[in-house]
């Protein structure tokens, strides 16, 4: 069974950066995509952006348009979520998600079969 490990959260300033991993057991190419999400305190999960791994095409929520960027990583079986421009509203805990269903990948919770433990991104003054 595919396992992810997310990494590279902490707290971060208003209008920072950071860069999150999504490190993967098996082979991100036997899925579709993957997929990165994220809930904040009281609030549902909400997807913000994925890749398919077959040709790195990419689908990402209006929110994060121009501030982050998802792509593969250098090494094998990671893909990488680059958050900048951050805002109070994106402190939340995000998650990585390997989806096997296939076409563009889409942000839809329900499709994704496998999840991380998440990593917390905190935004402060």
């Amino acid at each position: 069974q595919l396992q992810l490990v997310e990494s590279g959260g902490g707290l971060v300033e208003y209008g920072g950066s950071l860069r999150l991993s999504c490190a993967a057991s098996g082979l991100i190419s036997d899925y579709n995509a993957i997929g990165w999400f994220r809930q904040a305190p009281g609030k549902e999960r909400e997807g913000i952006s994925c890749i398919r791994v077959s040709d790195d095409s990419t689908n990402s929520a209006d929110s994060v348009k121009g501030r982050f960027t998802i792509s593969r990583g250098d090494a094998k079986n990671t893909v990488i979520l680059q958050m900048s421009n951050l805002r109070f509203e994106d402190t939340a805990i995000y998650y990585c998600a390997a989806v096997r269903t296939p076409g563009r990948c889409r942000l839809t919770i329900e499709e994704y079969n496998y999840w991380g433990q998440g990593t917390q991104v905190t935004v402060s003054l």
